[in-house]
């Protein structure tokens, strides 16, 4: 199988997992926000997932894409280093998550406290057992992506998703509310790091048989990778989280969860740049470690076009349609996560081309550099948020993500273009094709949006707009109808 042919493959694996995923955690979010959680409910079990969010950089560093970095390196050069890299990666996270948990359970009352709502601390501390499942789970999937076997790490976030959605559902309808949400997304979590440790185990542990000697310095190598990685998840964590966080501290929960929707939209529209995205990163580091950066470019400048062609319209027609969507979707109680999601659909693009990007410098050994970048953004949204958020509520967390995130993606171009050397001619005529389709696509979408008096309409509104966009994609070159049947087939 050629790499065009394994990437194409690996993509369709990735998609249709992280499809069940999105469906499952769209659902999640539909029946919690519509149905079985008021707004503050809603509202304070985000809020205590976000603080979570950020405990949890303690008690997973970088690890897991250090180790998959490695992973991805070692399978070809010298395989019977496997064995050794998985155990040193497993026994620094077990002594992480003993540290971390520990602290939790011992003062999660204080930390509630400090945070201003004590009301918290039972979330906090049923957060232990949530950090530990998270943890596995999505370890065992980023060092699968390091075996490049995508099809198992794209399962093991579809049965997180699947899990979370099924079990909160029903701990929250016996009764136990946002708490019992909480414990369905550890038990989502515990089933998908079960079946990704065991297939670490088989496939790979036991399979590979171990060289008599651990490689000299190759741990502490793949430790000290681990401290970009961390500086650039701790950051993205920032981004992620920490303006939830902040909403919670200076608003209402009520405030929380019309920031918190605003965001869980915006992710599902992402699935399929971030799907792309995991599916061609690996092949980064085989080709720059074999010298085929024509290739590398290739992949990367296709992939990018293709992730313009889709959200760029995407954004647009979202902040078009935001208000009877969120109103009508999720009901009038949550009308305050309109302008949240209409200045949001920015960040669409600007993630979308993240997603792309940031994986593939992390396997072009740019993690450092990237690092840098996100650390220097992350602080600047934080600062930015605490000067906007009790001004301009959750409009302003919105405006300082999109923000601080156009100026991070705009570096990390800078240093894909630094490895890859894009051809930024056509780059820029590709932009513009883009804005042209998206300029027709949004007329069309606003002379029907007017019209819009139910669910009905609605989605009528949305297929009229992906019809007008994918008959312009097609007539004027931007996709190849051959080539998107070959890859549905």
């Amino acid at each position: 199988m050629n790499r065009q042919d394994h990437i194409v493959r690996g993509f369709k694996a990735t998609l249709v997992s992280r499809a069940i995923y999105m469906v499952s955690s769209a659902l999640l979010m539909l029946v919690l926000a519509r149905f079985l959680l008021d707004p503050d409910g809603y509202g304070a079990l985000y809020w205590a997932i976000g603080v979570l969010a950020v405990i949890q950089l303690v008690a997973d560093l970088g690890l897991g894409k250090s180790a998959a970095r490695y992973f991805s390196e070692y399978r070809e050069r010298d395989p019977g280093q496997i064995p050794h890299l998985i155990r040193t990666t497993l026994a620094l996270k077990i002594a992480l998550l003993s540290i971390v948990t520990t602290a939790l359970l011992a003062f999660h009352e204080h930390l509630a406290a400090a945070l201003g709502d004590p009301g918290a601390a039972p979330f906090l501390a049923a957060g232990a057992l949530y950090i530990v499942a998270f943890s596995f789970s999505t370890t065992s999937q980023i060092a699968l992506q390091g075996f490049n076997r995508l099809g198992y790490s794209a399962a093991i976030q579809a049965i997180s998703g699947a899990g979370r959605l099924v079990f909160a559902v029903a701990f929250v309808v016996l009764g136990t509310g946002a708490l019992g949400a909480l414990f369905g997304y550890v038990v989502g979590y515990s089933i998908s790091a079960a079946v990704g440790l065991t297939i670490l185990y088989l496939e790979y542990y036991a399979r590979y048989e171990p060289a008599e000697t651990y490689e000299p310095g190759l741990a502490r190598r793949l430790a000290e990778y681990s401290v970009p990685l961390t500086a650039t998840r701790s950051a993205n964590v920032i981004d992620k989280r920490i303006d939830v966080v902040l909403v919670g501290v200076f608003l209402t929960p009520a405030a929380v969860a019309f920031y918190q929707l605003g965001k869980q939209i915006t992710d599902f529209a992402l699935a399929p740049a971030e799907a792309l995205g995991f599916t061609i990163s690996p092949n980064f580091g085989e080709q720059k470690a074999t010298g085929q950066l024509e290739s590398a470019r290739r992949i990367y400048e296709t992939s990018l076009t293709n992730v313009l062609l889709l959200y760029v319209p995407a954004a647009v027609g979202l902040v078009i349609v935001a208000d009877p969507f969120v109103t009508m979707v999720f009901g009038a109680d949550y009308a305050g996560a309109v302008p949240v999601l209409q200045v949001l659909a920015g960040f669409i693009v600007l993630q979308a081309i993240t997603n792309l990007t940031s994986d593939s410098l992390d396997y072009l050994g740019r993690a450092r550099s990237r690092a840098v970048a996100k650390g220097a953004t992350s602080v600047a949204n934080f600062g930015l948020n605490l000067a906007l958020i009790p001004t301009f509520g959750v409009v302003g967390a919105a405006a300082a993500t999109v923000a601080t995130h156009s100026v991070y993606v705009a570096v990390n171009l800078y240093i894909v273009h630094s490895e890859l050397s894009l051809r930024l001619e056509r780059l820029g005529r590709t932009v513009a094709r883009v804005c042209g389709i998206t300029g027709v696509m949004a007329v069309a979408v606003s002379l029907v949006t007017p019209l819009i008096s139910n669910v009905v309409m609605l989605f009528v509104a949305i297929a009229l707009g992906a019809a007008t966009w994918g008959v312009l994609a097609v007539t004027t070159g931007m996709i190849d109808a051959q080539q998107v049947r070959s890859v549905i087939s």
